[in-house]
């Protein structure tokens, strides 16, 4: 049996990473805030730019140099580009363990093909470096800034990579924000770009060519996708991180009364005890 003492012990222990819980939800929730602000400003701008796109489609489907965009080209899928956004850092539940089992599950479905991955976040990084899979690039810190430029150049990097003919399509996975206490592992094709159908078109007065407005908006759409895949995932790992956090506080705190408990307890039959041995005493000296 533990003495008094390790059981004081315990129970300060468990009391200062109580602390130390309820300080990292507080910070998450904060965080959480601006994070699902931006991710509610951006939807509404992508999905304008998403109609956007379909329009000026639609007006250009006659002319057959519009299909021939190297973003839009089809082919077999032997080369593939995998855009994995993981967190920084951990404490956030299931949240990076659910994005690593599902780029594994990607590569094995695509056993055949060569499976090349672009790695944004450590934990990610981190997981498959040690495994050794064909790693092209990793980038650390993204998800603290989260600025439009940085994931943009990934973006552009991935698009060189397409036009070029060195992958045949590129894939992003990564958590989309549906609640505080819900995130969907997402697995989306962005390249080659599969064109929205419009069921009614606006008919635009174009000052340009429409082909030429659409082979500006691609690679812009591209950009966009990634840029809201990344703010999705930041805001998801907050909800996620604050969840974890919330739930090791309150098992913090059952704990802390289950010692209590025990401490009170311990106590008590040491009190009996010596109780016990004093009445024992006396009654032999009698």
């Amino acid at each position: 049996m533990p003495s008094l003492i390790d059981i004081r012990r315990r129970i300060r222990s468990v009391k200062n990473t109580q602390q130390i819980t309820k300080a990292m939800k507080m910070v998450s929730a904060a965080k959480l805030r601006r994070a699902q602000d931006r991710v509610i400003a951006s939807r509404p701008y992508g999905a304008l730019v998403r109609q956007v796109l379909g329009n000026v489609a639609a007006a250009v489907a006659s002319d057959e140099r519009a299909g021939s965009h190297p973003l839009l080209a089809q082919r077999s899928e032997q080369r593939i580009l995998l855009v994995l956004i993981t967190s920084d850092k951990g404490l956030a539940g299931a949240f990076n363990t659910n994005l690593i089992k599902g780029a594994q599950r990607f590569v094995a479905d695509h056993a055949g093909a060569s499976v090349k991955m672009e790695l944004i976040g450590r934990k990610g990084r981190d997981f498959f470096r040690k495994r050794r899979f064909n790693i092209s690039g990793d980038y650390i810190g993204l998800a603290a800034k989260a600025l439009f430029d940085d994931i943009a150049a990934i973006a552009r990097k991935a698009m060189d990579l397409y036009r070029n003919e060195e992958i045949d399509a590129v894939y992003l996975i990564y958590n989309e924000f549906k609640s505080v206490v819900a995130q969907k592992l997402t697995t989306r094709r962005v390249l080659p770009i599969a064109l929205p159908e419009q069921a009614a078109p606006i008919d635009y007065l174009f000052a340009q060519p429409p082909a030429e407005m659409l082979a500006a908006l691609l690679p812009r759409y591209v950009e966009i996708e990634f840029y809201r895949a990344l703010l999705e995932s930041v805001a998801a790992e907050h909800a996620a991180r604050m969840t974890a956090m919330e739930a090791a506080t309150s098992n913090a705190g059952e704990m802390i009364d289950k010692l209590t408990l025990y401490m009170n307890r311990v106590r008590q039959a040491s009190i009996t005890k010596e109780i016990i041995e004093v009445v024992s005493g006396a009654a032999a000296a009698e």
